[in-house]
C-alpha cells in the first residue's frame, strides 16, 4: 500500500471525505491503469502527502517496457513513480518538524536503520530497502500517499514543487559528485547526455568543476548540454572502432587533464572511453547501469592508478539538492521538457513521450 508497503487495487477512502485515493498502477507489459490505490493507516511518525508532482524515470519506462530490471520483477499490480513533491494533509502525532499545508519534496527510500550499512551511515545499501515503485513496493503516481516524515523535506518558497520533485534524479548527480570527489581543481569528463548525464553535469558545476566536458551520441543532447551550461561537447558513435580517436578528441576539448570522469550511460565503450581518457591517479565512477556485464580495460586503468568507483542511488543529498535550488547553484527547470495531468490517457500519452526520447528529457505529472 502506501509507506513502501505492499498490497492490492482496492476500494480506497481518502481521509477527510474526497472520494477514492487513485494511483496509476503497472498491471502487465505496456499496459497502465488508474485504479483506487487504498492508504495504510497513519503511524506515529507518518505523514500523509497529496502528491502535486511527479516524474518519469527511465526506470519507470523499464518497468513498463520489460516488467522487470535485473532481479527486481513485477510479478503483481504495482503502483509507478518515484521521483514526487506534495503537500502535507495530514501528520502522525510524532512529527513535529512538518505541519498540514507545508510543501515537501520526499526521498523515495525507506532503509531498515538497523543492519550494518544503515548503522554506518550507507543506508542507500541496504539489503531490506523499501523503493518506490521497485518490486514489490508501490510507488507515488498516485493521489495521495503515506509516508515517513524524515524522508520528507519542506521546499524553500523560491523551490517550486516540480523542482522538488527533481530533488530525485538531481539526488543521483549529487551522489556521483560526493563518491567521485569533484570539486574546484576537478576538470570532469561526462559520458552521456541524457537526463541523468545532465543533472550530474550540473551537479558538477555546482561542485565547482572549472571545466566539463560531456560527450554523448545524439547531437540535440549535446546541444542542450551546451545550453545549460557545458564547456565542450563531443559527438560520438556506438562503434569501438573509433574509441581511440574519440579520446583523442575528448582530450582535446578537454584542453588538460581529464581529473574525473563520469560515465552516465554505462555500456562497455562509455567506460572504457572514461577509463582511458582520464588522466593517471584520476577517477572514474560508472552512475549509468546500461550493461550488467561489460569487458573494459581495468589492466591499463590500474597501471594508471585510475580509481574506480560505483553509486547505487543516493544518500543524504535532499538537504544539498535543495540548498542548490533555493540559491540559484543549479537550476532544473530548462530539464522539464513535457507536463502532462493525471487522467488515463494523459498517463499513456506521457510514458509514451518519456520512452520515445528524442526531444523529452524530463516528462512531469501536475497532479
Amino acid at each position: 500500500m502506501g509507506k513502501g508497503g505492499k498490497g492490492e487495487a482496492a476500494p480506497a477512502a481518502v481521509a477527510g471525505g474526497e472520494g477514492e485515493n487513485m494511483a496509476a498502477w503497472l498491471v502487465a507489459k505496456d499496459t497502465l491503469k488508474i485504479m483506487p490505490f487504498k492508504l495504510p493507516p497513519l503511524g506515529p511518525y507518518d505523514v500523509r502527502v497529496r502528491m502535486k508532482a511527479v516524474g518519469i524515470c527511465g526506470s519507470d519506462v523499464h518497468y513498463l517496457k520489460e516488467m522487470r530490471i535485473a532481479h527486481f520483477v513485477v510479478k503483481e499490480p504495482m503502483v509507478i513513480g518515484h521521483e514526487c513533491a506534495g503537500i502535507i494533509e495530514e501528520v502522525g502525532g510524532g512529527v513535529k518538524h512538518l505541519a498540514v499545508g507545508d510543501r515537501v519534496a520526499l526521498e523515495p527510500g525507506i532503509s531498515c536503520w538497523r543492519c550494518r550499512h544503515c548503522k554506518g551511515g550507507r543506508y542507500n545499501l541496504c539489503d531490506d530497502m523499501k523503493f518506490f515503485a521497485t518490486p514489490p513496493y508501490h510507488g507515488s503516481l498516485a493521489d495521495q500517499i503515506v509516508h515517513p516524515g524524515d524522508l520528507c523535506f519542506k521546499l524553500p518558497d523560491n523551490v517550486s514543487l516540480e523542482e522538488g520533485a527533481m530533488c530525485e534524479p538531481l539526488s543521483v548527480g549529487v551522489h556521483a559528485c560526493r563518491r567521485a570527489d569533484v570539486g574546484a581543481e576537478k576538470n570532469v569528463l561526462i559520458m552521456g547526455a541524457g537526463p541523468i548525464g545532465l543533472v550530474t553535469m550540473l551537479s558538477a558545476r555546482a561542485f565547482g568543476a572549472p571545466r566539463i566536458v560531456i560527450a554523448d551520441v545524439d547531437e540535440h543532447r549535446l546541444s542542450v548540454a551546451k545550453s545549460l551550461g557545458a564547456d565542450a561537447t563531443v559527438k560520438v558513435s556506438t562503434s569501438t572502432e573509433d574509441l581511440a580517436g574519440e579520446i583523442e578528441l575528448i582530450q582535446a576539448a578537454m584542453g588538460g587533464d581529464i581529473d574525473v570522469s563520469l560515465d552516465c550511460a554505462g555500456f562497455s565503450k562509455t567506460m572504457s572511453t572514461a577509463l582511458e581518457a582520464t588522466r593517471p591517479g584520476g577517477r572514474v565512477c560508472l552512475v549509468g547501469m546500461g550493461h550488467n556485464e561489460m569487458t573494459v580495460p581495468l589492466t591499463s586503468a590500474a597501471i594508471r592508478e585510475v580509481d574506480v568507483v560505483g553509486i547505487f542511488r543516493y544518500k543524504d543529498t535532499w538537504p544539498l539538492c535543495l540548498d542548490f535550488l533555493r540559491s540559484g547553484k543549479i537550476d532544473v527547470k530548462p530539464l522539464i521538457t513535457h507536463r502532462f495531468g493525471f487522467s488515463q490517457t494523459e498517463v499513456e500519452e506521457a510514458f509514451e513521450v518519456s520512452a520515445r526520447g528524442r526531444d523529452a528529457i524530463k516528462v512531469m505529472f501536475n497532479l
